[in-house]
């Protein structure tokens, strides 16, 4: 019985994955593909532009731990890729949607599918590295800086764009590969946020009393200050985190209702309830900027700095 629903699930999403590109497609979508496509190049154009703001900014900061610098610039760096070549990628598949320019489709369909699902790949495991980040420095105190290095902190880096990368060229040998790839290293990368998190906050929460005793000591005692500090970097982490997971949900629970359809055709609602849950994934790479600029001080003030020098010395 188990192995039948696994058959027919697989079909039913290989006769998905056709009619995102055929004929067949349902009708009345053009004028819906056309927004989508508008939407998609106008989110692609904030990506691109904040994120190259905050990678201008990260640059300029040197107050943030390399380490912890990096993994923020690899994060600013895959949101920028993601408006550079993904979006624009997704907006011309909608075109050619619009004016049933099939072959055309079908490219864009395979080129946005798998640029977006490894750059998506990146973006969470780098996500889940600033986590684990947050929680070693918790965790090791002094010894942190000896332990998290640069060095090794590329080294991290690097395996995740190679397997991520990896992952979304298996597009095209089975897209069934990409897929159970995305099934096991999305919960996995979120149930090591969750469990650095609630380590995180639970060792917070016991030394809060502690740090209550000697809030007036904080001009002399450096490890007040210096807890302080950390809290600010936890919740920036946090929103960040809770950003990506937001606009995940909905695209993760449309793929989990495409696979669970015992019905052999598909509605054009439920096509583009999908564009918009995919549109609303690339809308994090928008979104992610503003975060850090609300949230980080130092990156708010970075990126003031380079806008009023962009601004009055354009020349230059």
């Amino acid at each position: 019985m188990a192995r039948n629903n696994l058959t027919e699930g697989r079909v039913q999403m290989e006769m998905y994955q056709e009619l995102l590109c055929s004929p067949s497609l349902p009708g009345g979508l053009q004028q819906q593909s056309i927004y989508l496509a508008v939407v998609n190049v106008i989110f692609s154009l904030t990506a691109i532009l904040g994120n190259f703001l905050i990678l201008v900014a990260l640059r300029k900061q040197s107050s943030l731990h390399p380490p912890s610098k990096l993994l923020y610039r690899c994060l600013a760096t895959t949101d920028l890729l993601v408006g550079l070549v993904s979006q624009p990628l997704y907006a011309i598949y909608w075109i050619s949607v619009a004016n049933e320019h099939w072959n055309l489709c079908r490219y864009t369909r395979d080129a946005a599918y798998m640029t977006g699902n490894a750059l998506c790949g990146v973006s969470l495991g780098t996500m889940t590295a600033i986590t684990v980040d947050r929680l070693l420095a918790l965790l090791l105190g002094l010894r942190y800086k000896q332990t998290v290095t640069l060095k090794r902190t590329n080294i991290i880096l690097a395996a995740n764009w190679v397997l991520s990368g990896g992952s979304a060229l298996c597009y095209i040998l089975d897209y069934r590969i990409t897929l159970w790839c995305g099934y096991i290293c999305i919960p996995s990368g979120l149930v090591i946020s969750f469990i650095s998190y609630t380590k995180i906050f639970g060792t917070l929460i016991h030394h809060q009393a502690q740090v209550q005793v000697h809030v007036q000591l904080q001009s002399t005692q450096p490890n007040s200050l210096n807890i302080l500090q950390y809290r600010k970097a936890v919740y920036s982490a946090l929103w960040v985190q809770f950003a990506l997971v937001l606009c995940y949900i909905p695209f993760i629970v449309v793929e989990i209702v495409i696979v669970e359809a015992n019905k052999r055709t598909f509605s054009s609602h439920l096509l583009v309830t999908r564009g918009i849950a995919a549109t609303l994934i690339f809308f994090n790479s928008t979104l992610n900027p503003f975060l850090y600029c609300w949230k980080i001080s130092e990156v708010r003030q970075a990126v003031k700095q380079t806008i009023r020098q962009a601004l009055c010395c354009p020349w230059s």
